[in-house]
């Protein structure tokens, strides 16, 4: 029963991600694609849950995060599951826990690094302003993560066909982005309220 019931909800998994995008296309440019509209998606949720809206949307940071998501993060994303499907090619709960496991302690901190240094960089923010920003805030969203990642990687690796993991990881990361979004601002909107306050105290005085 426990076998026909994995391969039952593994069949379910990949018609549901297939029904993500139908047209016929590459991987990478199906995950490429998914991750241009899933990113911006999560950083205007992140904008509306702060209090904007539809007048005063970030729309450049919006921007910033299609195109990382779009241009770095499913290129490399697709790389690592290649390579782990060559390293470990079997489809079971087995191989998706060692995947899940082997994911989290190499490619994880790589893409908390890389996403507070890339998008740092996107601002136009100086080398050393976004290596400062990346050691205030890529150990403590790797924290995060490590609890969450390992069971989504999980399923992903041990039940969905593999040419759609990358569109599948895509969805999950919808809510990811959001935190990501949000641990992005939240240096610069603590640093603003301060600002105001200390603003405010001077002209009150």
């Amino acid at each position: 029963m426990v076998p026909q019931a994995v391969k039952l909800l593994q069949t379910s998994l990949g018609q549901w991600t297939r029904g993500v995008i139908k047209v016929k296309m590459h991987p990478m440019a199906k995950g490429a694609l998914t991750y241009a509209i899933m990113w911006p998606t999560g950083s205007l949720i992140q904008q509306a849950l702060e209090g904007r809206n539809l007048k005063d949307y970030d729309w450049a940071r919006a921007l910033r995060f299609s195109l990382f998501g779009a241009l770095y993060v499913a290129p490399t994303l697709y790389g690592w599951v290649r390579l782990t499907s060559a390293m470990w090619p079997q489809t079971n709960l087995r191989t998706g826990i060692v995947k899940a496991v082997t994911e989290q302690l190499s490619y994880g901190p790589f893409a908390c690094v890389s996403f507070f240094m890339g998008m740092s960089l996107l601002e136009l923010k100086s080398l050393g302003e976004a290596v400062e920003e990346t050691k205030e805030k890529a150990l403590p969203t790797y924290k995060v993560g490590v609890c969450i990642w390992p069971f989504l990687q999980t399923i992903n690796f041990s039940l969905v066909p593999e040419h759609n993991r990358v569109v599948f990881v895509s969805i999950c990361s919808l809510m990811w982005t959001i935190f990501l979004s949000y641990m992005k601002t939240r240096h610069s909107e603590e640093q603003t309220e301060s600002e105001h306050s200390t603003t405010d105290h001077l002209s009150s005085t």
